[in-house]
């Protein structure tokens, strides 16, 4: 693939070989009030060109940075590169990130330029303008609900769009001069990083970084341009852009944006993605709807369902990995196929993926095993913003649910002492944009990016992260402690969405609990168990002995792990509210922010850790129109049982 990608050294030099060599193919498709609109490259690059153009006759020049938020949206696709066209570089943004959160990166970033897809992302700019003053345009995609805004700053896509389109017929040769300056050292965007300790940082990647990344993972999976992804994840996330445009561009595969986030498992089943990527919660958020749909079923087919997938667990992963199975069991696979697993596929919208990705949290064993006992290809990767996301991924044949397999082509792997993880590779980003103390501590003079996760690899050189090295702390007496590994325990049960861990310098392990309302829901109404909205379901009896009953499990799992026998959780509360990132309690990528949620939650953690039954709290949130409002309830505290590594087998 590298030969076939020479001398195309960046976005805009891809766009213009994929308009000439398959021209017709489709780039991107777009679902629009049910009806699915095809763009070719030779449209996406025409589109990209015009606004282009557009935005040098408004005044963007080389090394301005282009605000963009919104959905998956094609012609937001064509601003990032169109902006890359100028030497510009495109900074997506979360697009359910509240007003006051964008504020930072269009200021540290120095942003003049920005498109918002509709009025909602429209009005969150124009909110932020006072702390912004050097913003001076923004243009917007989706003019509904525009009609009686007069800002000065404001422009409809469709404008520049036809004044970029003038500026190229007077002078061609204009745009190709810039793309030929262009080269691969030069800043192709700039991602955000989530901010879970902090304010984000600006990620800077350079094209090469993200072209060669990007090539060697289609590589090693043998992408090209008959597959076909969708785009339904943050664009402003790195792990949706590798996938919907750095890969895109790479091996000119196709990207489809689904209508909405509510029609997405339909979208898929009308479109067949044969690349996929979701993150544990997405997959864990499927599966539980499968879970749901099958206790409903009639009899019949929770029994055949049953018993294929018993048999699936036992034999479904060899068969997808190649290895032997006896003839009868791969007939009555087959019989299983057509019955139960064909069928799953399909409602999952899976039925012709033949690559699938998890990454970004761990996942749990029993979930894993489930995907890929039906026949889904599913496979972790490791990676980050700061490393164009390839660092390690599973080979096909060499798939196991507790590590994320060895080094990707051309990634160095080594660590400290202190059993952090370094990495050296063509992908890392180049600095920290306007931060040089936190790159210098980030990437050492060597050119190893200090992940801050612990982690080793195994005797067959695959990699396993064991948790963040400054999470990973010791109860009082000196027992280690690793929250997010107990935190992930605990969530790969269906009815838990949500857990938090305290007890680092503490002499017992706690724990907040989120229940998962769609699970928990389905559960209570089956036992006929009444509520009124999730505060009712958290705070009743039967709820908690359900939540009881999946610590005591984590409980004597890890009394089998003699490390970590002694973190068992020995108490518990299901808070009163479902953890928020408009309320600063989860990053927009859905992490947990441990510190701020002890902090805004310090007499709750006393409250675990000095026995108190029960204790009141009240709480201010943050509703979607910005509006903030307080919130009470009595919490109650719940103590577990805990085992001796001893009892771990029985208890299990």
């Amino acid at each position: 693939m590298a030969d076939s990608l020479a001398g195309l050294d960046t976005f805009p030099k891809l766009l213009a070989h994929h308009a000439k060599a398959r021209g017709a193919l489709p780039a991107l498709r777009e679902k629009s009030l049910g009806i699915w609109q095809t763009w070719s490259w030779k449209r996406f690059a025409d589109e990209a060109r015009a606004f282009a153009c557009g935005l040098a006759a408004a005044g963007f020049k080389r090394g301005d940075h282009l605000a963009i938020v919104g959905d998956n949206r094609p012609r937001l696709y064509a601003a990032m590169c169109a902006a890359q066209c100028l030497g510009g570089i495109p900074v997506p943004m979360y697009q359910d990130a509240a007003a006051a959160e964008m504020a930072f990166p269009i200021q540290n970033a120095g942003v003049e330029f920005a498109l918002a897809e509709d009025q909602e992302q429209v009005d969150k700019l124009l909110e932020i303008l006072p702390q912004c003053p050097a913003l001076k345009r923004i243009y917007y995609d989706d003019p509904r609900g525009m009609r009686h805004y007069k800002q000065p700053q404001l422009a409809p896509y469709d404008t520049l769009l036809e004044q970029g389109r003038a500026a190229l017929a007077r002078d061609p040769a204009l745009l190709e001069t810039e793309i030929a300056k262009g080269s691969g050292s030069d800043t192709a965007a700039m991602f955000f990083t989530s901010g879970t300790t902090g304010n984000p940082k600006g990620v800077v990647l350079t094209h090469h970084a993200l072209i060669d990344r990007a090539a060697a993972a289609a590589e090693l999976e043998g992408l090209s341009d008959r597959d076909i992804v969708i785009a339904y994840l943050p664009p402003a996330w790195i792990g949706q852009n590798i996938f919907s445009y750095a890969q895109s561009f790479v091996t000119g595969y196709c990207i489809c944006c689904p209508e909405s986030a509510e029609t997405v498992m339909t979208d898929m089943r009308e479109i067949g993605p044969t690349y996929y990527f979701a993150p544990p919660r997405v997959l864990e958020a499927l599966l539980t709807q499968v879970s749901i749909r099958m206790e409903d079923a009639g009899a019949i087919k929770r029994g055949l369902y049953r018993y294929f997938m018993a048999l699936a667990q036992r034999v479904g992963g060899a068969i997808l990995d190649g290895r032997p199975v006896g003839a009868a069991d791969r007939l009555l696979y087959r019989l299983g196929d057509l019955l139960v697993y064909g069928p799953l596929r399909n409602v999952l919208g899976m039925s012709r993926v033949r690559v699938a990705y998890t990454a970004g949290e761990a996942i749990g064993p029993d979930l894993f095993k489930f995907y890929r006992s039906i026949g889904i290809n599913l496979k972790q990767l490791y990676g980050s913003t700061e490393t164009s996301v390839f660092v390690c991924i599973q080979p096909n044949g060499q798939v196991r649910a507790d590590t994320v397999g060895p080094a990707v082509k051309g990634v160095e792997l080594k660590f400290t002492p202190q059993r952090e993880l370094l990495i050296r590779s063509p992908g890392l980003f180049k600095e920290y944009y306007k931060n040089p103390q936190a790159t210098l501590e980030a990437k050492d003079p060597e050119g190893w990016f200090h992940t801050g996760d612990a982690g080793y690899l195994d005797q067959e050189g695959h990699l396993k992260i064991i948790d963040r090295v400054k999470d990973v702390g010791t109860l009082a007496d000196g027992t280690l402690f690793a929250p997010k590994y107990l935190e992930n325990k605990l969530k790969f049960f269906p009815y838990v969405k949500e857990a938090v861990m305290f007890g680092h310098g503490r002499d017992r392990v706690c724990a907040f609990v989120n229940i998962d309302m769609e699970a928990v829901g389905s559960w209570a109404e089956k036992r006929n168990l009444p509520y009124s909205g999730y505060t009712d379901l958290a705070s009743r009896d039967e709820v908690f002995e359900l939540v009881r009953e999946c610590v005591e499990k984590v409980n004597a799992d890890l009394a089998a792990e003699p490390e970590l026998a002694g973190s068992q959780i020995s108490r518990f509360l299901i808070l009163h509210k479902e953890l928020d990132a408009d309320d600063g309690e989860l990053t927009r990528t859905r992490k947990v922010r441990r510190g701020a949620i002890g902090d805004k939650y310090r007499e709750l953690v006393e409250a675990l850790h000095d026995g108190r039954q029960v204790v009141h709290v009240e709480t201010q949130v943050r509703y979607e129109d910005g509006r903030t409002g307080l919130t009470s309830a009595d919490l109650k505290l719940r103590d577990a049982k805990i085992f001796s590594p001893a009892g771990a087998k029985k208890a299990a």
